[in-house]
């Protein structure tokens, strides 16, 4: 989420040699965690700046990071401050985005494959939070989840932008299609990624244990079916919590992005380490299912 340090514009000028020393380190103290289900098999850094909020696998096996220097120019002039976790799906990039804590909308970012982009508006419906913390298409790729902040029993569902006929070609208004009712409340969702098209994992930001016995859980969240656009109810279960590896500065972690790369069977998520080290850069941990 928009954090105040995240509004250092300085983290872009980092050195090469500052990049290379503090990587060395977040490398070798780099150990498993326990995830059911998964094993850790590596661990990379990435700049804040540019990768820190969130990550998707693009066409040829690529990672697409987003960060608060990715936001482009046209929209942060439109007052779209802070960029969430993204999606690609059958050629297409999808970036979520919020503005300032008076919003009343939210705005979704579609890139085509030939480069063009187009917005997609969704106007809060009444109590919705105005948080856009991630977006991720379905794999038949019609239905895009996303979420909020905070306590939730939910995520949205939305028609996704061009990929669903229900919405407009060229950018205008999103509506919202239904819901997933979450059987057990979850808080902080950073990011979500289906892992098929009836389970989502998603990665929580959540510093207290009221909820579940760790903190900051990668949450799984299993669907009755494929979804339709129709509302539905969605069991939770925790698989433990994201790495917190020691580092050189001490104080609160941040879980961020969270993607799973299909073709390949990885899944990669982020947390950011304690300021001012998390300011730099951003842990990347990679999975194989065990």
């Amino acid at each position: 989420m928009f954090r105040a340090r995240k509004k250092a514009m300085g983290i872009a000028l980092l050195t090469a040699g500052i990049v290379a020393a503090t990587a060395g380190t977040a490398s070798a103290s780099a150990a498993p965690a326990a995830i059911a289900g998964w094993t850790l098999n590596s661990s990379s850094v990435v700049t804040t700046a540019t990768g820190g909020e969130g990550l998707t696998t693009v066409a040829g096996g690529w990672v697409h990071y987003a960060g608060l220097l990715t936001i482009p120019l046209q929209q942060r002039l439109e007052g779209w401050a802070h960029i969430g976790d993204p999606d690609y799906a059958k050629g297409y990039l999808f970036d979520a985005y919020q503005g300032a804590d008076t919003a009343t909308s939210k705005m979704y970012l579609v890139t085509t494959p030939s480069g063009a982009q187009y917005e997609y508006v969704h106007t809060l419906a009444a109590g919705e939070q105005l948080n856009n913390s991630f977006d991720t298409i379905s794999p038949d790729g019609q239905w895009m989840v996303s979420g909020e902040w905070d306590t939730m029993n939910r995520l949205l569902v939305f028609p996704t932008p061009i990929l669903n006929s229900a919405t407009p070609a060229k950018g205008g208004a999103l509506n919202l299609s239904g819901q997933i009712t979450l059987d057990h409340p979850v808080r902080n969702v950073q990011g979500c990624d289906f892992v098929t098209a009836t389970r989502l994992l998603c990665t929580s930001d959540d510093p207290n244990t009221d909820l579940w016995p760790t903190s900051k859980q990668l949450l799984q969240v299993d669907l009755p079916g494929p979804l339709t656009g129709a509302t539905v109810t969605g069991h939770v279960t925790s698989l433990g919590q994201v790495p917190l590896d020691p580092n050189l500065c001490t104080g609160t972690y941040e879980t961020e992005g969270i993607d799973y790369d299909v073709p390949r069977g990885i899944l990669r998520l982020e947390v950011i380490p304690p300021p001012i080290c998390g300011d730099l850069l951003t842990n990347v941990y990679s999975y194989t299912a065990s």
